[in-house]
């Protein structure tokens, strides 16, 4: 358990861990490319670690440089060895890990069983599987039907064709099928069912095909066109500041109207698409500041407000913590993706923040929290989830007496969190 000190105003200058997302996704299309490639300024953390064991089980070449501040890979081009045993791949509770790799998995030449922490068996799967099936991958569920675990039968290539998805549970079924695309034997066209939730990520895992030689063909966010016979082109790769990880150092700004100032963050340039909370904490009252690598925060009087969060459901958890200590109501909208996360994130933060004192609603897709109530601290559970504690962290600055349960749950995304933290 870790007990949280309560802090007056704050004033500090942050330097932020490399994206946890571009780590993803540089490792992986790094794994396809022709030649070697150079990640520096990796997210090392147990996620992004699941991947890259994933992909040495592969077959791929990948390492640490000695003081793991680089991460080196030798593309297979798209061509990987044949394993002869069937491997078994185990990515805990990295959803990330899991769906992204789905499709490597099928390029690869050999039989992966794909599985993780029973609450990754809960997560479902079962329109990417769908379509990865209609793409030519070899899929088979083995134990609840379109859930976690699967057995996929390698064949080394993907037939390619048409595919449709629904877009309403995880941008991250189509950033699976983007980043395989290029690999396949026939033009790949994905279609979108209905509203695409975490748009940014879309864009994101675009941009990062393009910095490697694949462009994408796009309408909007309802047809994707990936041509067949391309190849990502080896690259050096510095991974930019963690914008989801900043949002809790901004947050602590927000409600001790303090000042805090974070670094290897690129406000004009990046294509992490939560960088547009700073638009929202500008909304709720606070001061930003955008250098070219660096986003200042300055708190102020905050105010509650309406505002549809699909496009950014990580910040969910961090906008729910300061909207304790805004005037009125705010009311979190379109997010019930957010129940399928490492945690049925909408009833945790009902259930930790009520526990708390705090009048909080979890609706079927949105959450209504009143500001001003007198909080009480007490023992909280983060529920397994690097989010929730996270987020508590930002209420144990303005509440004496929070304890929280499994800290190191925050090693799932930010392992050097606490120490930064305890640094404010």
């Amino acid at each position: 358990m870790k007990r949280l000190p309560r802090k007056e105003k704050i004033s500090s200058t942050v330097e932020i861990p490399g994206s946890k997302s571009i780590t993803h996704r540089a490792m992986i299309i790094s794994a396809l490319a022709i030649g070697n490639s150079t990640i520096q300024n990796p997210l090392l953390c147990e996620d992004t670690l699941y991947t890259l064991n994933a992909l040495r089980q592969l077959g791929v070449r990948i390492n640490l440089s000695p003081n793991r501040d680089e991460i080196y890979v030798s593309g297979t081009g798209g061509r990987f060895p044949h394993i002869s045993e069937t491997r078994k791949i185990f990515v805990g509770n990295s959803g990330t890990s899991y769906r992204l790799l789905l499709p490597i998995a099928g390029l690869a030449r050999g039989r992966f069983l794909l599985t993780g922490h029973s609450r990754m068996k809960q997560r479902p799967i079962g329109e990417l599987v769908t379509s990865l099936r209609r793409l030519g991958i070899s899929i088979r569920y083995l134990e609840k039907e379109g859930f976690p675990p699967v057995l996929i039968n390698g064949r080394g290539h993907i037939d390619g064709g048409s595919v449709e998805i629904s877009g309403d549970q995880s941008s991250q079924f189509i950033s699976s099928i983007l980043l395989s695309s290029p690999y396949a034997e026939k033009d790949v066209k994905i279609n979108i069912r209905g509203k695409l939730v975490s748009r940014s990520y879309i864009d994101l895992t675009i941009d990062m095909m393009n910095r490697f030689g694949i462009s994408v063909d796009r309408d909007g966010y309802n047809q994707f066109w990936i041509p067949a016979g391309k190849r990502y082109r080896a690259s050096h790769l510095m991974v930019e500041g963690d914008v989801s990880n900043a949002s809790y150092f901004w947050a602590a700004a927000a409600v001790t109207g303090g000042s805090i100032t974070t670094r290897h963050i690129y406000p004009h340039t990046t294509s992490q698409g939560d960088i547009s909370f700073l638009d929202i904490l500008q909304d709720m009252g606070c001061t930003v500041i955008k250098g070219d690598n660096s986003v200042t925060v300055h708190g102020g009087v905050l105010k509650g407000i309406d505002v549809e969060m699909s496009a950014m459901p990580d910040m969910v958890p961090t906008l729910s913590a300061i909207a304790l200590f805004a005037e009125g109501r705010t009311f979190i909208r379109n997010i019930r993706h957010l129940r399928y996360k490492e945690s049925d994130r909408l009833k945790a933060i009902e259930d930790e923040l009520t526990r708390l004192g705090a009048h909080v609603e979890a609706l079927e897709d949105g959450l209504i929290i009143h500001g001003g109530n007198v909080l009480t601290g007490t023992v909280v559970d983060p529920h397994n989830d690097h989010r929730i504690a996270m987020s508590l962290a930002i209420v144990g600055l303005k509440v004496q007496g929070i304890i929280v349960k499994n800290p190191s749950c925050v090693n799932k995304s930010f392992p050097t969190f606490w120490d930064l933290w305890d640094r404010l």
